[in-house]
């Protein structure tokens, strides 16, 4: 097999969250550990630090990816889900895993695979835990992919834990209340490892001191211990917090003998898409109209990125929106203005939410506009009807936004 068939493989031979769903989760850790023992335990042979997260987790990644690789070190970097190809999940300094050992990868291994029904997500983290060990790096950032006590990343031992935030999404997984995700997202905390917790909140605190001190684990809130600002090239105002857990973070690796300096911090932080390739965080697509994409998709994380979209200066709000089925959708229309067009839409995939339903829901809160039978129709809708002055917001979904990018 070629590349492209290496990769549709992946995606339709066996069940894959992105896709599927609640049905391709698996609650435990069985297989991803299978594998591992096959693999003859790649993550063991790098150090790590473990991110997870309801909203942030990825931009916190790439920014402390940036600044190590400023610093000088070769940096693994695990990611999900990837906007346009597959081989951005697994990259060393910004460069994704070679095609050719993707391929490879699969070709060797495909019979234990099918043997042990391996989901995508425990073949992927297995592929980069094998990638990282090959090239011997000196560290890996490691994304959770979803919540955390049961995510096939969760077999690591890392030198670090970072929990960004705690917020009400993937409830179907992880429980419906901030204590019982907080629970799910502090299973990354291990014995003796210190863990950076980015936002403090009343309802989660106790459970990751208790977690921490059931785990002899050192702990810090970042939000209590940093003011300094430092700038980023990513620049949603929600990057603020991200910033502190990072600048924490950080403070922490140091301590490991990891040698950054302050210069290091301040250049990773403004490179983050030069040095990582990151994209689709409040990023600008076009002028004239102005034409913003942001892959904010719950409500704790479009309330940021909603309320910077009200502080711009333009004439009409034009809105492209999609979203996932899954998606708990209670109090989101509400964050939206009444006062903009609004172009419903459903990203490619068997998980999206059809658009006619999503205009539903929105309409019930007068928030009006057109159904379209793709985001590119609904973005080149909105391009037709908008003025120069005009400014036009494409979101809701990493999936919408990867469409467009």
């Amino acid at each position: 097999m070629d590349y492209l068939d290496t990769v549709n493989w992946m995606f339709s031979q066996l069940p894959m969250y992105q896709n599927k769903g609640k049905q391709a989760y698996k609650a435990n850790l069985n297989n991803t550990l299978l594998l591992a023992k096959h693999l003859k335990y790649p993550e063991t042979k790098f150090k790590s630090i473990h991110v997870a997260g309801t909203n942030g987790k990825g931009s916190t990644s790439h920014m402390l990816a940036s600044v190590l690789q400023e610093a000088g070190y070769n940096v693994g970097l695990y990611t999900s889900p990837h906007l346009k190809d597959f081989r951005e999940r697994i990259k060393i300094n910004g460069t994704p895993v070679s095609k050719q050992f993707v391929i490879a990868f699969i070709k060797k291994h495909n019979l234990f695979i099918k043997k042990n029904s391996l989901s995508f997500f425990e073949m992927t983290v297995g592929m980069a835990f094998a990638y990282f060990a090959k090239k011997k790096i000196d560290i890996a950032i490691v994304e959770v992919g979803l919540g955390g006590r049961l995510d096939s990343t969760n077999i690591i031992n890392p030198e670090l834990s970072v929990i960004t935030n705690i917020g009400l999404d993937h409830t179907q997984f992880l429980g419906t209340t901030l204590k019982q995700i907080a629970k799910e997202k502090g299973g990354i905390i291990k014995c003796n490892t210190p863990v950076v917790i980015g936002e403090s909140q009343p309802e989660t605190d106790s459970v990751f001191n208790a977690l921490a001190k059931k785990n002899n684990a050192p702990i810090y809130f970042a939000n209590q211990l940093v003011s300094e600002a430092y700038e980023s090239d990513l620049k949603g105002n929600y990057q603020k917090h991200n910033i502190k857990t990072t600048l924490v973070a950080l403070s922490e690796i140091a301590k490991k003998g990891f040698k950054i300096t302050d210069s290091h911090i301040k250049i990773g932080l403004l490179s983050v898409v030069k040095n990582t390739g990151l994209y689709g965080r409040w990023q600008i697509l076009g002028q004239q109209p102005t034409i913003i994409c942001d892959t904010a998709h719950n409500k704790e994380g479009l309330r940021y990125t909603i309320k910077q979209l009200q502080k711009k200066t333009f004439d009409k709000l034009h809105i492209v929106i999609g979203v996932v089925k899954d998606k708990n959708l209670e109090g989101i229309p509400n964050l939206f203005p009444k006062n903009a067009a609004y172009y419903f839409c459903s990203p490619n995939m068997s998980r999206a939410l059809d658009a006619e339903s999503l205009r539903l829901e929105f309409g019930r809160l007068n928030r009006k506009g057109e159904v379209y039978n793709s985001v590119n129709e609904a973005l080149r809708a909105a391009k037709n009807t908008a003025s120069e002055l005009d400014l036009i917001y494409v979101g809701g979904s990493t999936f919408v936004v990867a469409e467009i990018i």
